[in-house]
């Protein structure tokens, strides 16, 4: 009875060892989020350095959720009428991106690898299926993951009044920034 307490002891001590190795989740609630509008005769961009992601190395799945308030602008008066007349904030408070990192690599060997996910982009209340691509880091035992995409605004039922039409770009360059810890 006394080497079976033993051997089972040893197996819990090596599955334990074997889990801690890798984290069972990577995460970071500090994210960075920004985009960029560039027309002829207004350059627009915000940044929202509260984005929340979630990357999970046993699935490759990955979540990204950010609130559309805690963008920040340079200029108040643009971020109020971002908020109020084109995001509608209220009414769709958050965007998120729910998918699978394909390819992922092995989290234990730092290094730099060119990923992409693909899964659900819900902005303004319109869900799309979008890949994205972009880098991978892993380095002393945290990830950043890095991304730089365009996101239409008519994918998304987002509508700019014809008196602003040439000040907001159609087509919005995102930029994500993400330094993961590990969360066992």
């Amino acid at each position: 009875m006394k080497k079976y307490s033993i051997l089972l002891l040893a197996l819990q001590v090596s599955c334990l060892s074997m889990v801690q190795a890798q984290p069972a989740l990577y995460v970071t609630t500090s994210g960075s989020t920004g985009f960029f509008s560039e027309t002829p005769v207004e350059n627009i961009s915000a940044a929202n350095q509260k984005s929340q992601v979630v990357l999970n190395p046993g699935t490759a799945g990955i979540a990204v959720r950010m609130y559309i308030r805690d963008f920040v602008f340079p200029n108040k008066l643009m971020q109020e009428h971002f908020n109020e007349n084109y995001m509608e904030s209220d009414k769709f408070p958050v965007a998120t991106f729910v998918g699978t990192v394909s390819a992922p690599p092995d989290y234990s060997q730092d290094g730099v690898y060119p990923v992409s996910a693909k899964g659900k982009f819900t902005v303004h209340g319109v869900t799309t299926t979008r890949e994205i691509k972009g880098t991978l880091t892993v380095k002393d035992g945290k990830v950043r993951i890095a991304a730089d995409f365009e996101v239409p605004l008519s994918d998304h039922r987002i509508e700019v009044p014809r008196l602003v039409f040439v000040k907001i770009a159609q087509v919005i360059r995102v930029k994500a920034d993400y330094l993961l810890s590990p969360k066992n």
